[in-house]
């Protein structure tokens, strides 16, 4: 056991987990971490523990359960005030939901979607070359390649990606609990009236889909639905740019293996998972236990708040060696940044197809690609949210 570190805290470099974290490493596979409001709970920090521990479906998601840990007050304001749709429900409310959405986040799907995916990287590259440097990386290419392919597959217009966009900054990072709130009502707002819009004049996305079949059909409400477009469409284009645009830093930082990936295209592949593993963005998965639960010769109690530190997880020696190097050839798909058990991420697929094609054709396309400014000065953001840049600024 450690002294209590507080969770969460910011990285000091955008691609290694917090160096206040270097106890927990220590410490595997569990210890304890201290909150903003000084409460106590577990995180959990070793590989095989997190697999055996998400997958225990004696840990809780629900977030309105009063035990429930909470990282920030602002997300405890937000996250206490009804249940996520998809995120925060237990089986069997969550296999309900999940089963709905399956079909449209299959490999199958995904694999009918990389043209188009290809094409708006294309477009978007073609663009900023014609634009010529220097340009920024996030706002050119990064955020809008999972953007537009987002509202492509659910159907929302991506004429207001402003809107939508802005209110997901809000909603992940906005710095009070007020700002945080009015995000998801002006969200859930926008995706109400959407849904109105679409009873008139159906289209061919996911969310004209469940309208017809899931809505229609009495099998959710309205406001189900608006909470499921919202999950969707906030964690399809946040999570995806941060890699996108992480992952480009991290390779501009590592030339080596970047020069590898360039000369052997056929890494990317495996390029992406090893990404995925070594930078770890959406670090502190939250449970509550509804029961006793033991664990590597230790109880975790009913009603204790448990915290999954991904960045530490996927950095574990017993599951990786030298897990601090970027490693093209280990096999890293057993990582865990996609979370595991029956809360696996349910957009991976898409995820690792929009990363694999964004990479590797940036590369291709502007192989002189470099940072435009010194790499300590470029912003990352903080710790309590998705990481990633919050800015990239390149030339070639």
């Amino acid at each position: 056991m450690t002294e209590a570190v507080a969770f969460p805290q910011d990285r000091t470099c955008p691609y290694h987990p917090p160096a206040a974290y270097d106890p927990l490493r220590e410490a595997r596979p569990l210890s304890r971490v201290t909150l903003y409001d000084g409460r106590s709970v577990w995180i959990v920090t070793g590989h095989a523990a997190a697999r055996r521990l998400l997958a225990d479906q004696r840990l809780s998601t629900d977030s309105t359960r009063e035990a429930f840990p909470l990282p920030s007050e602002r997300f405890a304001t937000v996250r206490s005030r009804r249940r996520a749709a998809l995120l925060g429900v237990d089986d069997p409310e969550h296999n309900v939901q999940r089963r709905m959405l399956i079909p449209s986040f299959s490999l199958k799907r995904t694999a009918d979607l990389r043209p188009r995916i290809q094409r708006t990287v294309d477009g978007l590259l073609d663009a900023m070359a014609e634009q010529g440097p220097p340009a920024e990386l996030v706002s050119a290419f990064a955020l809008p390649v999972p953007s537009i392919v987002i509202c492509d597959l659910l159907g929302v217009p991506y004429a207001d990606h402003d809107f939508f966009e802005a209110q997901s900054r809000r909603l992940l990072r906005g710095p009070t609990a007020e700002d945080t709130e009015d995000a998801r009502d002006r969200l859930e707002g926008y995706l109400g009236d959407l849904v109105e819009r679409k009873r008139d004049k159906p289209g061919d996305g996911v969310l004209d889909d469940l309208i017809e079949q899931q809505l229609a059909q009495g099998r959710i409400d309205k406001q189900e639905l608006i909470e499921l477009a919202t999950i969707l469409l906030v964690a399809g284009h946040e999570t995806t740019a941060n890699m996108i645009s992480l992952g480009t830093y991290t390779l501009l930082r590592h030339p080596e293996q970047l020069a590898e990936l360039k000369a052997d295209p056929s890494l990317m592949a495996t390029a992406v998972e090893e990404l995925l593993r070594f930078l770890s963005i959406a670090d502190g998965m939250l449970r509550v236990a509804t029961e006793d639960i033991d664990v590597e010769g230790t109880t975790i109690r009913a009603d204790d708040g448990v915290i999954f530190s991904t960045s530490v997880i996927n950095r574990d020696t017993a599951a990786y060696a030298e897990p601090d190097t970027l490693d093209w050839h280990r096999s890293a798909r057993h990582h865990l940044a996609f979370g595991f058990g029956i809360h696996q991420c349910l957009g991976q697929n898409l995820a690792r197809a929009e990363m694999e094609i964004a990479l590797r054709t940036l590369f291709e396309r502007l192989p002189g690609l470099r940072l435009a400014a010194p790499a300590e000065e470029i912003p990352f953001k903080p710790g309590d949210t998705i990481q990633g840049m919050l800015e990239l600024p390149v030339t070639w």
